[in-house]
């Protein structure tokens, strides 16, 4: 009997350790896809536009971090009655720019909402609410329901925004709260601002040693170019050339001698602006 439990936790880990490093296919939900092209309906995001001013404190190693130990209960509430009215859209009278920051600002708000309702915790990973015994964080869960479907992180970001949208920057902007994650955005998308915001946190990620770094003469990127190989290009060649588009001149002619990658990184731990 002992023998067996020794065995059924060994397997636990593992699978954790495999899904923590493996990303969904994007399998589109056709509902989704519905957006009105003369619509002139906004969403209002200033409540969130509100909680980044004030918690997300950019750092000299160029990664954003959360102050999420100085939130007080009055913008704890003032989250969760935007994430409520978020959930009061529906989103498909909306044109295709602004469903997509409403997509991006949803992801990114119940994954503040969930570190905060689960604090204190040191990563992601140990928010072991997904459906399944050998689930691994938050990301299957369902969080909220728009339109009167129940959605999961996963939901948002594999069978909506990836699908529908087709753009590697969407890698950039939804964020997973960890150091080795793209920044948590420092003011809300909009409609009008979505796709600058995308190519700037694009740029930010790949010119920082998060997305690309060199040791003795080799090539480490960020494992988000493995899990979402496909997205990028679907292999090294296509991931470095996706690096080239956004590195600056310098990084890009550096990358230019390089036809594979030797390794890839990413730091789970918890993007606290409260932590050592």
């Amino acid at each position: 009997m002992r023998t067996l439990v020794i065995f059924l936790v060994a397997i636990v880990i593992l699978t954790a350790g495999t899904q923590a490093n493996a990303a969904p296919r994007a399998e589109l939900w056709p509902r989704w896809t519905a957006h009105d092209p003369a619509s002139s309906l906004a969403v209002n995001h200033a409540p969130w536009d509100r909680f980044l001013n004030s918690y997300v404190v950019a750092g000299p190693d160029g990664v954003n971090r959360v102050r999420y130990g100085d939130v007080t209960v009055g913008d704890r509430a003032a989250l969760r009655a935007y994430i409520d009215q978020l959930a009061s859209v529906v989103v498909s009278r909306y044109r295709r720019a602004d469903q997509f920051a409403y997509w991006i600002n949803l992801y990114n708000a119940l994954t503040v909402q969930l570190i905060l309702d689960h604090a204190p915790i040191e990563s992601i990973l140990q928010l072991n609410i997904s459906p399944g015994w050998l689930s691994v964080g938050p990301w299957g869960k369902k969080l909220v329901r728009i339109e009167n479907e129940l959605l999961s992180l996963d939901d948002i970001e594999h069978r909506i925004l990836r699908p529908i949208w087709r753009d590697p920057r969407i890698h950039y902007v939804v964020n997973c709260a960890s150091i080795g994650c793209p920044n948590l955005g420092t003011k809300a998308y909009t409609g009008d601002n979505v796709d600058a915001l995308l190519t700037r946190a694009a740029r930010d990620y790949v010119n920082n040693p998060r997305g690309v770094q060199f040791d003795a003469g080799d090539l480490y990127v960020s494992s988000i170019y493995k899990w979402y190989r496909a997205d990028f290009g679907g292999g090294a060649r296509g991931v470095i050339a996706h690096l080239r588009e956004y590195a600056a001149p310098a990084l890009a002619a550096k990358l230019s001698k390089f036809n594979d990658i030797s390794g890839y990184q990413y730091d789970w731990s918890l993007n606290d602006a409260g932590r050592p």
